[in-house]
């Protein structure tokens, strides 16, 4: 008996050890870059990498700034967003280890990415609205909780990744594992841009409740919240709310 349960021990101390070592790779899966003309290419030089950025360069004061999530590759949003917005500028930022981007993403380089990502779109563009999807939401919140941000969507925002990862490993100490928690819900107080969140009513992977933690952060009068009661978390960009939701930031 003693023997078993040392035995439980042990592979419950090596579980916990690979949750640790692999993270990057539970939460990061880098894509390809399907859509690559030079023309809709931009390279952003940062702090020990070389981000690709899918543009559609356009005059004028107006810029969207998308940041995708952790499995997506932004660049298949350039036809729909390019139709939506064709007098607008779009930047779509590829994570560090995405579609061509080097370097390995972080919480840390991401975020760091994003505000460089803004701070050059700025020097082009004075009115600047940002779009996040899922783990981009936390990228957003960043940004503009530091920066002149217009106004923004979040499209399946989370208040913690850290909370949304021990509700779906219950059964492990993720609060004292994870390295990357994006407890974004700390930033939101400071956001004084328009945002609105879209929530995927049957959303597999984010809680409603951490999107309601999150909304209920916001100042008075920020921020407003719309749900798609029948999307979950990949079907959301098909459903109606989603369409009237990009509408609004015309």
């Amino acid at each position: 008996m003693l023997k078993l349960i040392l035995g439980l021990i042990l592979g419950y101390l090596l579980l916990c050890l690979i949750m640790f070592a692999w993270q990057s790779r539970l939460i990061y899966y880098p894509q390809p870059r399907l859509i690559n003309a030079p023309e809709s290419t931009m390279l952003l030089a940062v702090e020990g990498a070389e981000l690709v950025v899918t543009v559609a360069q356009h005059k004028g004061p107006k810029a969207i700034v998308y940041f995708g999530g952790n499995a997506e590759d932004v660049s298949l949003n350039l036809p729909l967003l390019t139709q939506t917005f064709p007098d607008t500028a779009l930047y779509l930022l590829h994570y560090r280890g995405y579609g061509g981007s080097t370097g390995s993403p972080s919480q840390q380089h991401n975020q760091q990415d994003a505000l460089a990502l803004f701070d050059y779109v700025f020097g082009q563009h004075e009115d600047i609205t940002l779009i996040g999807r899922s783990l981009g939401t936390a990228m957003a919140l960043f940004v503009a909780s530091q920066r002149p941000v217009s106004k923004q969507l979040l499209i399946t925002p989370f208040d913690s990744l850290q909370d949304v990862a021990a509700a779906q490993f219950s059964y492990l100490p993720v609060r004292y594992l994870m390295r990357d928690r994006y407890d974004v819900s700390e930033l939101a107080p400071a956001v004084t841009a328009a945002t609105h969140l879209l929530i995927a009513g049957k959303d597999e992977l984010i809680p409603r409740a951490s999107s309601e933690r999150l909304y209920g952060r916001f100042a008075l009068g920020i921020a407003t919240m719309e749900v798609a009661p029948s999307a979950n978390h990949n079907s959301v960009g098909n459903t109606a709310e989603f369409w009237s939701a990009l509408r609004a930031l015309q």
